[in-house]
C-alpha cells in the first residue's frame, strides 16, 4: 500500500474516531485499516494515534500530520483533476460548512440536485453559525454573510441579501414602533455573537455617509441563526438579518418590518476557499452552483454579486 493511500485512511480514522467506521467508509476490512496505520506510523516513526477500546484520539504529531496530509491529499485530487479536457468528471471528497440560515432553506433543498449533477463528488455538509478555520477544519470551502475578515483565503461574492429589521406583533404593541433609526436606542434587540467571545455583534444602518454601526441593549444574546428567529418571533426584542431567512414570518405576520421604507442596507453573501494557484474541479463546481442557486432565487431579499 502506497503512502497516499495509507494518508487517506489516517485522515479517516481521524475524522471518524474508530477504525470500523473508517473500513466500513472506505469499504476496506478492519485489519487493512489497522495494518496501514501500523506502517504509517512505522514510516514517520512516531505514535499518531491513541487507541483505547472506546475511542480513538489523535496524538500531538498526529494533529500536526493529520494538517498536513489534508493539504496534501487535497493537492493530490487537484493534479489529478488539473485538466479539465481529461474527460473525467470532479470528484473526491468536498468538505463544505454553511451557516443555518443559508444551509437549511437555500442549499440543501436543491443539493440533490448537485449530486446528481456529480454523482463522483462526495459532500460533507458542516451546517453551522460557528467560525472555521478552513487549513486546520481540512474544509474545502465555506458560505458566508457579511464583511470578510482579513485573510489568506479568496473571497468571492456569490449574491448580495437584504437586511431587514423585524420584531413580533406582541413586541411592538408593547415597545411601539421605531419611526427612525435614531429611535432604535429605545429599543431592547435579539443580538448576535460568533466564536467564544460574548461581544454583540453591532447593527449597521444606512446614513449620508453610507453604513454606520450602533449597539443596542441585549433582550437576548444568541450564537445560532435559529436560535434568533425564534427569539424574535418571541418578542424579545427586534431582529436585525437577511429578510430572505425571514421572509416565511413577515408573509404571515408573525413577524412586521420595521421601518421597510428604509430598506437600503445589503450585505454580501460570499463563498471564501483557500488561496491556490489550480483550484480543485469539485470546489469550483460546488462554487459555480452555489452562485447560481443563490441568484436564482425568487426573493425580493435576495439579489445577484
Amino acid at each position: 500500500m502506497d503512502f497516499i493511500q495509507q494518508l487517506r485512511i489516517f485522515v479517516g480514522v481521524a475524522e471518524q474516531r474508530s477504525f470500523a467506521r473508517t473500513a466500513e467508509a472506505l469499504r476496506l476490512t478492519r485489519p487493512g485499516v489497522t495494518s496501514a496505520i501500523n506502517a504509517l506510523e512505522d514510516s514517520v516513526g512516531v505514535r499518531l494515534l491513541h487507541r483505547t477500546t472506546r475511542r480513538v484520539l489523535l496524538t500531538g504529531e498526529g494533529e500536526q500530520l493529520y494538517e498536513r496530509a489534508i493539504q496534501l491529499l487535497a493537492d493530490v485530487d487537484d493534479a489529478q483533476g488539473l485538466f479539465g479536457g481529461s474527460g473525467e468528471r470532479p470528484r473526491g471528497r468536498l468538505r463544505v460548512d454553511i451557516p443555518v440560515a443559508i444551509a437549511k432553506p437555500f442549499i440543501i433543498p436543491a443539493l440533490p440536485d448537485f449530486i446528481r449533477s456529480y454523482p463522483d463528488i462526495e459532500v460533507i455538509l458542516g451546517v453551522s453559525d460557528q467560525p472555521v478555520d478552513l487549513l486546520v477544519d481540512g474544509v474545502d470551502c465555506v458560505i458566508r454573510l457579511g464583511k470578510l475578515p482579513e485573510s489568506s483565503m479568496v473571497g468571492r461574492v456569490i449574491a448580495q441579501m437584504t437586511i431587514a429589521i423585524c420584531g413580533s406583533p406582541e413586541y411592538l404593541a408593547r415597545y411601539g414602533f421605531p419611526k427612525t433609526f435614531s429611535d432604535l436606542v429605545n429599543h431592547r434587540a435579539v443580538n448576535y455573537f460568533s466564536g467564544r467571545g460574548h461581544r454583540p455583534m453591532p447593527w449597521q444602518i444606512p446614513d449620508r455617509d453610507g453604513v454606520r454601526e450602533i449597539t443596542l441593549k441585549s433582550g437576548v444574546l444568541v450564537n445560532d441563526t435559529e436560535a434568533f428567529i425564534a427569539s424574535a418571533l418571541a418578542g424579545m426584542g427586534l431582529a436585525q438579518g437577511p429578510g430572505a431567512c425571514m421572509a416565511d414570518h413577515l408573509e404571515t405576520g408573525k413577524l412586521v418590518e420595521v421601518l421597510p421604507e428604509e430598506r437600503k442596507l445589503r450585505r454580501p453573501l460570499s463563498i471564501m476557499y483557500p488561496a491556490r494557484r489550480h483550484l480543485a474541479p469539485r470546489v469550483r463546481a460546488f462554487i459555480e452552483w452555489s452562485e447560481h442557486i443563490m441568484t436564482c432565487q425568487k426573493s425580493e431579499w435576495i439579489s445577484p454579486r
